[in-house]
């Protein structure tokens, strides 16, 4: 070799590799420790799907965008990680948006990355164009439209910085075709700078001693944790302050597993469906904190008559929730993980909650949840208390939302964070098996079972040919009483029993065949003593199962707190001996 071949050679040896927008975004997806994608390929990520041919990263074929979308949420959910999720242009785009909304109701990281027509066809209604970016803005936490490619990588990073700090939230990022073909060098972004964004507020340490102050002084405190409490891996802190305080706790559809529900403390849902206990301690508690919650609707009732009696302490990442829907007394912003630790340092004495103790026991053994379980019609009540007892509370449980969502935040106990997964905010049906798919995905030693309902599930039921494809060992247990179940039973308590198109007993599928037909174990269950071998049988094989339940048509869920009502004047449920004021302050 000739002294100036060996420059020329050198030469390039030393020149920066220029790689495509496609190769650029796969390369940004490794350096963020990003091993699974859920996704389903089109015209224009083409050249993202050839690029992630040769990458290591692995790609869950979804066989719809909803399902890709729900499934990252849930990876999300279930891990602690960063959901990440692709579709192409046009329809591909807008079947994300009910998965991005939800992501987006609930506080999950999600990042979804969306084709688009090339940037010269933009904004000409060219063959599968849609405004992702514009239809999307109000249910993503930011969005991105990326023209240049030589900024694609430093989108990508504060879309994943944005994504997992401060309140979590879904990203989307869209990608014009050409864009991704063009050439660029790929530098690593070491810094995020995006202006007027703090991830992580200031802490108030007057508003945390004022904090300490109440909780000392308080006879019948209460604490009300929400999803926040996952979402910042505070679940430790809050045993903490348990053991220090003996304050009783209540959680959220969102908040389960925060706080281990076999715990004597733990009084489990509050609210709508919510446990009498949990409702009576709410209304008669002389303090509530309420850590990582947003005091949604369906968790206060009525807020003129909730926690009548209470100040209100509310601890959130998120300055706008912070009186948002119950005025607080004390609000303190911050990562709920971060104010725990600093209240257990400012808390000196400990409130004498012994009576408090014994009153909350009380409601707990004279309004216990109750159904009657017979010889022979099946309560669903049953299948999922069957469920919890043979994993001990130990499964990861992913639901579709209705009656089956209910019986499984009602009767199946959560001892660990991120092993129940719900849609919470905005009740999606159809959540449940994806869900499945994205827990079993991140999580894949454990065991995960999906409690559906055969409305939810004939949703996305097509998402059982991923089960089937990737051999993920999905268990799925079908609470099927032929009716949309939730509908069914407002239609009889609010609307004279008038049953308009609820009734689903008629061109329903055979469950069972169906699941055979994607290869999947199944069998069908009709008499309450079938199912604990039912239940053994599906644990015990080693791929997916799916049991179907024929269970009572007209069963509903109770207590229930109607529409509007107070929390302690449930249908369903015991009265209390007394009736409360409306708030005030």
């Amino acid at each position: 070799m000739t002294l100036a071949t060996r420059s020329i050679s050198l030469a390039k040896e030393e020149a920066p590799a220029l790689l495509s927008g496609a190769e650029i975004v796969i390369k940004a997806l490794e350096y963020e420790g990003v091993d699974t994608v859920f996704g389903y390929p089109g015209g224009a990520v083409l050249p993202l799907y050839d690029a992630l041919y040769f990458s290591s990263i692995r790609h869950i074929l979804v066989r719809h965008e909803q399902g890709a979308a729900h499934a990252a949420d849930a990876y999300a959910r279930a891990t602690g990680r960063v959901g990440v999720c692709f579709a192409t242009s046009g329809p591909g785009a807008t079947n994300l948006v009910t998965g991005l909304a939800n992501a987006y109701m609930d506080s999950i990281p999600v990042v979804a990355f969306t084709g688009q027509v090339p940037l010269d066809l933009l904004g000409r209604d060219s063959f599968q164009e849609a405004d992702i970016t514009g239809i999307t803005l109000p249910i993503t936490k930011h969005n991105f439209l990326v023209k240049r490619v030589e900024e694609l990588a430093s989108v990508i990073r504060k879309a994943f910085y944005l994504a997992r700090t401060g309140r979590p939230g879904p990203v989307l990022i869209d990608l014009p075709k050409d864009l991704t073909l063009r050439l660029a060098e790929f530098k690593p972004p070491q810094e995020v700078s995006i202006p007027g964004y703090r991830a992580e507020p200031r802490l108030d340490t007057s508003a945390v001693a004022a904090a300490a102050e109440a909780v000392a002084r308080a006879k019948r405190p209460l604490i009300f944790a929400g999803g926040g409490v996952i979402a910042a891996d505070a679940a430790p802190e809050l045993m903490a302050l348990v053991e220090r305080t003996g304050m009783p706790v209540v959680t959220s559809l969102m908040g389960k597993g925060a706080f281990p529900e076999d715990h004597p403390l733990a009084l489990g849902m509050l609210g709508m469906h919510g446990t009498t206990y949990a409702n009576f301690a709410v209304s008669h508690c002389d303090l509530l904190l309420g850590l990582g919650v947003r005091f949604d609707d369906r968790a206060t009732g009525n807020i003129e008559t909730f926690a009548p009696h209470a100040k209100i302490i509310h601890i959130d990442i998120d300055p706008a929730e912070i009186g948002k829907n119950v005025p607080a007394d004390i609000g303190v912003v911050g990562n709920v993980k971060m104010v725990l630790r600093a209240l257990l340092e400012a808390l000196g004495e400990t409130p004498d909650v012994h009576a408090w103790q014994n009153q909350v026991a009380q409601w707990r053994r004279l309004y216990p949840l109750t159904y009657d379980q017979g010889k022979e019609e099946l309560k669903p009540q049953f299948v999922v208390r069957q469920v919890y007892e043979l994993t001990r509370g130990e499964a990861i449980i992913t639901t579709d939302v209705g009656q089956n969502q209910m019986w499984a935040a009602q009767y199946y106990l959560c001892r660990r964070p991120r092993s129940f997964i719900s849609s919470g905010g905005l009740g999606t049906m159809g959540f449940g098996l994806p869900a499945a798919v994205g827990a079993q995905v991140g999580r894949p030693g454990e065991t995960v079972i999906d409690i559906a309902g055969d409305g939810s599930l004939q949703m996305t039921v097509q998402e059982l040919a991923t089960v089937a494809q990737y051999q993920l060992p999905i268990k799925i247990c079908l609470l099927n009483n032929g009716y949309l179940g939730m509908v069914r039973q407002w239609q009889e308590l609010f609307h004279g029993e008038r049953y308009s198109q609820v009734d689903l007993s008629q061109g329903g599928p055979d469950f069972v065949k169906l699941a055979r037909a994607y290869g999947i174990g199944a069998r069908r269950v009709t008499r309450p003593q079938e199912v604990k071998p039912a239940l053994e049988e599906a644990l015990a094989a080693p791929g997916a199962y799916l049991l179907e339940f024929a269970v009572s048509r007209k069963e509903n869920v109770f207590p229930m707190v109607p529409p509007g009502g107070s929390l302690d004047q449930m249908l369903g449920g015991k009265k209390p001996h007394e009736t409360h004021p409306k708030r005030s302050g």
